[in-house]
């Protein structure tokens, strides 16, 4: 049958291409290893865009690759390849491969850095990313001109153990043992008990020398052999970062310390200048500095590590009718996996035989199990709750979606934030000043002024210790990492950092109607029996002239009536005139064109369409009679009418459900009206809640659809959505997020990911919905709602704009904090030791457990106070 006038009359709500739509052409990826410049990506494509036939060019130099579509008829894969290559870079042959290197002691900005200068040195390596959030180091490499080897040799040359290597799809960064345990953690804790040993026997602040021994003819105070066997224990990997820091040009943390205690102890024996209890203070403190540093990391590592971890290592599969227990990366797309209760769901898959509830939560983050039955989807990492399944297995091994988004999760590190980028490279100019100053307090004051230089060289290596600006270089970093994968187990998969930090800022976000703010799927929400029908003879009467329809309001109709307990049973009181519709010959079933359809049910006449088609007939529709039950009229049709049983359908009842976005189907005879059922795109329950929500945040709020005004008005009212803008055609709703950018300043679009492609683009953060198992939208998407769940929005907004808030705290703060210890120094206020443990420990400790505190927000108090207000309406 055909839809009402409120129906989609104007164009199909999110389609891209309506009216307009071209052939999808073909897709061409090239390893374009040289182009690794913004300039050098712009002259490839300069050289790409004149090949006739080209439609579309994605030029990639953070990973070397160029993505090109392009009209198979008028050009092919090797044209696109010559125009590279006329551009002056070299298309690589095949696939380069791709190295993953475990590199856990890389653990901060200063640590990436010295490794990132020795991979430069290896000729072959194509590009590189370090990520010291999760100690791991990408390597894509040429094997013509270098190897594993060479490249495991270079990052151990810079001074740090590479303790497992992959291929980068095989696997994430090893675990390192326990921060406290190691060999560096025992050696400073011997160190700090010497040190202690040596404040005993040698006091600073009493200068009492203490016992002495004679070595090699000289007095020695055993308190200074103490402090200098602090110096060996806790200094020597100081000492060794140190080295290859100035190897690599590289002035950070190590190096500075390096020279801050080697100093002390120059000082000490050319100058006998007693700062033995300085350079000891100085290497063991330092030495717990990194400890701690080393522990806050590893909680932000712990978070990425949970998602890797949450598939089975094995898999139970159906061999030969046999069943064989096999590594989970082992079991080939194809194959059937029997997943029994308790077990995780080792690999994407279809559900082939069982039925049982599925704990979505790891992937989509739905905290309510979601029953699965044959022919259901499933993903990897997912846990049968209750029974018993066997999947078809539809991914690769590292292609199933909990793979793809740990894969996403660990790019979008990469991908830095405006902050980030602030930071670094303030970073670069605030390390040379302070150690500028640092040197001219310790030399300047002495020989100008003749101040004591004993003390003036220690201000100059306090400062030299707060040169290093490792706690605000972190302070970004860590934030985005925890917000990524606390917004990973939640299913929110954010697709970088910056994305993450845009969405925190925006001022606005429109969203599509239909499958966004509505379920995408027509049902019935109203039926009203006229005459002595009932509800069920209605829906009987409709679901036999339905059956044969193939139009989506039939569909819903037939749906809505095979799932109705009375539906299929009929009624007593229908006098015959409607009866089992199920039981009854179906005959000239006919297709009345934009008006309704028509058959014989059991020999009589019946029709099911739009009013007008009933005003044809000759009804009057403006005086009907209203079903009663038992002499009291329905509570549906109190509602609508006036006139106790008798009703103006074409005045007020028709009208009344159009205008809450509504299609009404009338039902009937050639002699009698039976009835009228109201069909509509429902809206999802948690949609007001989640607009009121965002409003409550200070962020305005539109509907963009192409759907007719009064279906649109409707949807909007019952939303609460400021604003909304119908019969867009997709370039108008570009056009639309255009101008609520200009209104507000930033706008965010939520749609399927899919159809609404162009407005998602165009807004300054695009979300797609229900994006789990798609590959499109995974890949599309800045962001990517995993369920078909609106709660998560307003999670994902405080999410992103508490990381910002917390992100400015940490940069300020650690900022403000070296300030004031710096301007400290020379008035003798900051004692060196309070330099390392407040300056560097401190800090780097507070901003990594800050960052922390967005793991603590969660969805769930979203979904309850939706649930509620749902509740809440079913019971009013």
């Amino acid at each position: 049958m055909t839809d009402s006038s409120d129906g989609p009359d104007g164009p199909a709500d999110g389609d891209p291409f309506q009216g307009d739509r071209p052939d999808e052409g073909d897709v061409v990826s090239l390893s374009v290893p040289d182009m690794d410049c913004a300039s050098c990506a712009d002259k490839v494509e300069s050289s790409v865009s004149r090949l006739d036939g080209v439609e579309g060019i994605d030029a990639r130099p953070t990973t070397g690759r160029l993505v090109v579509t392009y009209d198979r008829g008028t050009t092919d894969a090797d044209a696109v390849a010559g125009r590279v290559e006329a551009a002056g870079y070299e298309v690589a042959d095949g696939e380069e491969p791709s190295l993953r290197l475990s590199v856990p002691d890389m653990d901060c900005a200063s640590c990436a850095g010295k490794v990132s200068a020795a991979i430069e040195g290896v000729a072959g390596a194509r590009e590189y990313d370090t990520m010291p959030t999760t100690g791991t180091v990408l390597v894509r490499y040429a094997p013509d001109a270098t190897d594993r080897e060479a490249l495991v040799a270079a990052v151990e040359s810079a001074g740090y153990e590479v303790v497992e290597t992959a291929d980068e799809s095989d696997g994430s960064a090893a675990d390192r043992g326990s921060v406290w345990r190691s060999r560096r953690a025992v050696s400073t804790w011997v160190a700090a008990g010497a040190t202690a040993v040596g404040f005993l026997l040698a006091n600073p602040l009493t200068e009492a020398t203490g016992p002495t021994v004679e070595v090699a003819g000289t007095t020695v105070v055993v308190g200074t052999l103490f402090y200098l066997a602090a110096v060996a224990l806790a200094g020597a990997a100081v000492f060794r970062n140190g080295y290859y820091s100035l190897r690599n040009r590289s002035l950070d943390m190590d190096l500075l310390m390096s020279v801050a205690i080697s100093g002390a102890v120059i000082v000490s024996v050319g100058f006998a200048e007693p700062f033995y209890f300085e350079a000891a203070m100085l290497a063991t403190l330092f030495g717990v500095a990194e400890l701690l540093e080393e522990y806050a990391m590893d909680r932000a590592r712990t978070s990425l590590r949970e998602l890797m971890d949450l598939s089975p290592d094995e898999a139970t599969v159906v061999r030969d009718g046999d069943e064989v227990t096999v590594p989970a990366e082992d079991v080939d797309v194809g194959e059937t996996v029997v997943v029994r209760p308790g077990e995780k769901i080792p690999r994407d898959g279809v559900v082939r035989d069982g039925t049982s509830a599925v704990n979505q939560a790891p992937v989509t983050g739905e905290s309510v199990p979601v029953d699965k039955t044959a022919g259901d989807e499933v993903f990897a990492g997912t846990v049968n709750e209750e029974g018993y399944l066997e999947i078809e297995v539809t991914s690769a091994a590292g292609e199933d979606t909990l793979a793809r988004i740990v894969d996403l999760v660990e790019d979008a590190q990469a991908n830095r934030t405006e902050r980030e980028q602030f930071v670094e490279r303030f970073a670069g100019y605030y390390t040379p000043v302070v150690v500028t100053a640092a040197a001219l307090l310790a030399v300047v004051p002495p020989l100008a002024f003749g101040a004591p230089a004993q003390q003036y060289v220690v201000y100059g290596l306090t400062l030299i210790v707060l040169a290093c600006p490792c706690a605000f270089v972190i302070s970004t970093p860590v934030t985005v990492v925890s917000g990524l994968t606390s917004a990973a187990r939640n299913g929110v998969l954010v697709k970088g950092g910056d994305h993450l930090e845009a969405m925190g800022d925006v001022d606005a976000v429109a969203f599509d109607k239909t499958g966004t703010l509505t379920r995408g799927e027509l049902a019935v929400t109203d039926v009203v029996p006229l005459g002595d029908r009932s509800e069920a003879d209605v829906l009987e009467c409709a679901r036999g002239l339905e059956l044969r329809s193939e139009h989506p309001i039939g569909d819903a109709i037939v749906e809505h009536a095979e799932g109705n307990g009375d539906g299929r049973a009929g009624s007593a009181g229908s006098n015959g005139a409607a009866g089992d519709a199920a039981e009854r010959e179906i005959s000239a079933f006919e297709s009345i064109t934009g008006k309704g359809v028509a058959a014989e049910l059991g020999g009589r006449q019946h029709y099911a369409g739009k009013p007008g088609l009933f005003e044809e007939l000759g009804f009057d529709l403006s005086h009907v009679h209203a079903a009663t039950d038992g002499g009291v009229v329905t509570r549906t049709t109190r509602e609508l009418c006036e006139r106790h049983n008798c009703l103006d359908l074409l005045e007020d009842t028709v009208p009344a459900l159009q205008s809450e976005g509504k299609t009404v189907v009338l039902v009937g005879t050639e002699d009698e009206l039976e009835g009228v059922i109201a069909v509509a795109d429902e809206v999802r329950p948690e949609a007001r809640r989640t607009v009121e929500r965002l409003r409550e945040a200070g962020v305005a709020t539109a509907m963009l659809t192409g759907d007719n005004d009064r279906t649109a008005r409707a949807i909007a009212e019952e939303v609460g959505v400021d604003e909304y803008r119908a019969e867009l055609l997709p370039k108008e709703k570009v056009a639309a997020v255009e101008e609520l950018q200009a209104e507000h300043g930033t706008a965010a679009m939520v749609g399927d990911g899919i159809n609404d492609a162009p407005a998602l683009a165009t807004a300054t953060v695009g979300v797609a919905m229900g994006a789990a198992g798609t590959d499109t939208a995974l890949e599309t998407a800045d962001i990517a709602l995993l369920a078909d769940d609106l709660t998560k929005l307003p999670y994902l907004y405080e999410l992103a704009n508490t990381g910002n808030g917390i992100i400015r705290q940490n940069v300020w703060t650690s900022l403000a904090a070296k300030a004031a210890l710096a301007l400290g120094v020379p008035f003798g206020l900051v004692p060196i030791w309070a330099a390392v443990l407040v300056g560097d420990a401190g800090m780097t400790t507070g901003v990594t457990a800050n960052a922390m505190r967005l793991a603590r927000i969660s969805p769930a108090d979203e979904g309850a106070e939706s649930g509620d207000a749902v509740t809440a309406a079913s019971e009013a």
